[in-house]
């Protein structure tokens, strides 16, 4: 993975960061309220959230660079060929994700009680 997708994926764990500690200091806030100004999402959502959204990612540049090879898009070759790197980017770092899950799983599968 690049260094700015890194910088780009930490600045985005900072930023929920930064609001769940802003949520947690406002005071008369009870557990729902907390977990509705986070975000309602669970980890499995948000995974499957994140799947989608690098599929989606994947479609369009697949039919971006199918435009502009018949000639039906007037995109400049340079942005399609910007949305193609995202989309591979984006695949890149789920298939990581999922690597370390599997990894994660499997240290715990093998723990002894």
């Amino acid at each position: 993975m690049s260094s700015p997708a890194i910088q780009s994926a930490l600045q985005q764990m900072q930023s929920l960061a930064n609001q769940a500690s802003q949520s947690a200091n406002q005071p008369g806030l009870n557990g729902a309220q907390l977990a509705s100004t986070v975000g309602q999402g669970s980890f499995g959502g948000e995974l499957q959230a994140s799947i989608r959204r690098i599929n989606e990612l994947q479609k369009m540049a697949a039919s971006q660079a199918m435009d502009f090879q018949t000639g039906e898009s007037d995109l400049p070759l340079n942005q399609v060929m910007a949305d193609m790197q995202k989309s591979s980017v984006a695949f890149q770092m789920g298939t990581q994700v999922r690597n370390r899950l599997v990894t994660a799983y499997r240290d715990v599968m093998n723990m002894q009680v």
